[in-house]
């Protein structure tokens, strides 16, 4: 403003690089993305998860993380690191199912990422068929998320269904890629802060 007000009081108007403005507030959303790669969960899920990742980069550009899961859990994309979309929508496209399903691990590393944000609404969003091959304690970690959305499989939804209704997470089942943004949008309206 003391720009502003100094380009006035010299009778003209302020120029476009005394109009800029710095923005400290905090953001709105944080979103962890936890993508299921273990064996049940290829081809035409994957690509699922390829558009939501890019969604997740466009609803929370400031604060987002991209983690996927089979025995083990990867970081794609840290919750306090810079990374182009692309680049991450293209290694979750790199993807190809395998191996057992580490449910738990991968929700308490949502958590871990999510626990670093700033932003007011921290959101898990979980793609997966939720079957847990490896261990117990699923609901238990789900359940110490501030909030979960979880995406499942249409032809797939049993153990999604039982993951929300015991954790009380939101959840939709995916027939087509084309359901993401609509469910998304749907889900993500629910602001439960």
């Amino acid at each position: 403003m003391d720009r502003v007000l100094g380009a006035r009081a010299e009778g003209r108007n302020p120029r476009v690089d005394e109009l800029l403005v710095t923005d400290w507030a905090r953001p709105e959303l944080a979103l962890c993305l936890v993508v299921d790669r273990s064996g049940s969960m290829n081809g035409a899920r994957l690509t699922t998860a390829a558009v939501a990742a890019a969604a997740c980069a466009s609803l929370a550009p400031r604060e987002h993380a991209i983690l996927t899961f089979a025995a083990r859990v990867e970081v794609l994309k840290a919750i306090d690191r810079r990374r182009p979309a692309s680049e991450t929508v293209a290694s979750i496209l790199s993807l190809r199912g395998h191996g057992t399903t580490s449910l738990a691990e991968a929700l308490v590393e949502a958590r871990s990422q999510l626990q670093r944000a700033g932003a007011r609404r921290t959101v898990t969003l979980l793609l997966s068929d939720c079957r847990a091959t490896e261990e117990t304690g699923a609901a238990k970690a789900a359940s110490a998320l501030r909030e979960l959305v979880i995406l499942a499989p249409g032809d797939d939804t049993e153990a999604a269904e039982h993951l929300a209704w015991v954790s009380g997470a939101t959840w939709a089942a995916v027939d087509s890629v084309l359901d993401v943004p609509r469910l998304l949008n749907r889900l993500m309206a629910d602001d439960r802060v």
